[in-house]
């Protein structure tokens, strides 16, 4: 139904690309295969960039009296400072990028529920927290899609950094375009996903959009930028998207027999009720609408926000692979 924009990631280089784990081994993650030929992919290793080789003495995050530091126990040498500055580096360099997929755990790249111990010795007691380098892009990248590929094994994490991937991707597209037409086109397509995800900000992106005091392109495009970074922070609700599909319903309701709404409003509340995934009652809503050719629901990336071969097809509908 849409043409999409390919997403530009950043991915952990151990995440399928090149044997460069301690160890020298290489995860492969099937999320992470299948989203490959879908978009413009480059990789990181901040353990090799900063010299550790392949394979080396593993490395752990150390809660130091509330600091965290990234120390080799084996042979003592603490590489936090030129972690830190390898980060800033690379930050600098990585202003066009749309996502991150990081390695989960990992004491670089983990960008989030990596132990932090409380010494170098086994056994020790740890807290929870993020690695040097995959802290480092949470803070500065925290609005873009930023992911380890342990959490997308989760259905709707996945589907949430998926939807947000893409259509970040598409907005970087209208600002290099700098044409005021593709802004108000762009709005329009993402109106059902947006009301989806945060209503408050639609309607602050709708009057960004209708540009009242007539401000230039690139301001105008700044402002939207902020609120549509605001309004995909958040998974969308359950309950958002049954509000969302029911609106898309009243286009068409009268034209369906009581058996199709009957067995509609019953995948809803499948749905509700965790029992099947999001895509079975947008896959019956998608058949409507093709359908029908409504000409406005068919513009409207909600229905397919990312291309549909990304998809897994063992969903379960409480958000886990079968």
């Amino acid at each position: 139904m849409h043409n999409y924009v390919k997403p530009k990631v950043f991915f952990s280089r151990c995440l399928g690309f090149e044997s460069c784990r301690y160890n020298g081994n290489i995860i492969i993650e099937q999320a992470v295969e299948n989203m490959k030929p879908f978009v413009d992919a480059a990789t990181v290793c901040p353990e090799v960039e900063i010299g550790l080789g392949v394979p080396r003495p593993p490395i752990r995050l150390i809660n130091a009296a509330g600091r965290l530091r990234l120390v080799q126990p084996e042979t003592g040498v603490d590489v936090t400072e030129t972690m830190q500055q390898f980060a800033a580096g690379f930050i600098e360099s990585a202003d066009e990028v749309d996502g991150f997929i990081l390695k989960y755990a990992s004491p670089s790249c983990g960008p989030r529920e990596v132990k932090a111990y409380s010494s170098t010795k086994r056994g020790a007691s740890f807290i929870k927290a993020s690695g040097i380098f995959g802290g480092a892009i949470r803070n500065c990248f925290g609005y873009r899609a930023v992911e380890d590929e342990g959490r997308l094994r989760n259905f709707d994490i996945r589907h949430h950094f998926l939807a947000k991937l893409f259509a970040l991707a598409r907005f970087r597209s209208v600002k290099a375009s700098g044409k005021m037409k593709d802004l108000v086109q762009f709005h329009t397509e993402q109106k059902f996903l947006l009301m989806a995800y945060n209503q408050k900000e639609l309607r602050e992106l709708g009057r960004t959009v209708a540009n009242p005091e007539k401000h230039r392109f690139i301001d105008l495009a700044t402002t939207y930028e902020q609120h549509l970074h605001l309004a995909l922070a958040r998974p969308p609700r359950r309950a958002s998207a049954i509000n969302v599909l029911m609106h898309a319903l009243g286009y068409f309701s009268d034209r369906l027999t009581s058996r199709e709404k009957a067995f509609f409003l019953e995948a809803l509340q499948q749905y509700r009720n965790r029992h099947v995934p999001l895509s079975v009652p947008t896959s019956l809503m998608r058949s409507w609408i093709i359908r029908f050719e409504d000409p406005y629901l068919l513009s409207q990336t909600y229905f397919e926000p990312y291309p549909q071969a990304l998809v897994e097809v063992l969903d379960s509908g409480k958000g886990r692979l079968l």
